[in-house]
């Protein structure tokens, strides 16, 4: 509104121009302004997600957002692809139950500890990490954290993969029918694909 506003204003009583095309560039400006400046992390979630889940996802998105924000700070190149690797997935998953409602009960652990214990994880590590501190225990901790880190990347990319594990094992025993029917047709058996033989022909 305050954006709308200033544009109504400077152009009307600065610069001389009328009120009605002050006002509509006002009007642009406003919602120029909602477009640019629109909560990032709000999503669309359907009535089959409880109000509890809703609150979870939402709370993931937010945490997301600060993992990213975490990983401009980091010296380490190899724990800032990880941590982006991370939070790429991490979206990815809460995605795929916003467009699959019915998923929700595989990532509740997800939701509950393992996101924000690495948010708690990444955190401790940055504020460590500002202080510059060179002593035994300081580079054990960040060379642990670092490690834990690659660790998580690959779980969370298997918590992904366990969403979809059901469609997996329904895809896999429709190609096995697929495949089976192919062959009492005899279509497979009667395609040759020696492209060299074929060549020679």
């Amino acid at each position: 509104m305050l954006l709308g506003g200033t544009f109504f204003a400077v152009p009307y009583l600065a610069l001389g121009i009328g009120a009605i095309p002050a006002a509509a560039i006002g009007v642009a400006a406003y919602g120029a302004g909602n477009l640019l400046f629109k909560d990032r992390t709000k999503i669309d979630l359907s009535d089959d997600i409880s109000e509890n889940d809703k609150e979870s996802l939402k709370k993931a998105k937010d945490m997301i957002t600060k993992l990213r924000d975490i990983s401009t700070r980091l010296e380490s190149t190899e724990l800032v692809k990880n941590t982006k690797a991370i939070c790429n997935t991490s979206d990815k998953i809460i995605d795929t139950v916003i467009e699959k409602p019915e998923k929700i009960k595989k990532i509740r652990n997800f939701l509950s500890y393992y996101l924000p214990v690495t948010k708690k994880i990444l955190e401790r590590y940055d504020e460590i990490e500002n202080q510059k501190l060179t002593t035994a225990e300081t580079k054990k901790f960040m060379s642990s954290v670092e490690e834990m880190i690659s660790k998580i990347k690959l779980a969370f990319e298997e918590q992904l993969s366990n969403i979809y594990q059901t469609e997996m094992i329904d895809t896999d025993a429709e190609l096995k029918v697929f495949e089976s029917m192919l062959k009492s047709d005899g279509f497979i058996d009667n395609i040759d694909f020696d492209i060299d033989k074929k060549k020679e022909v």
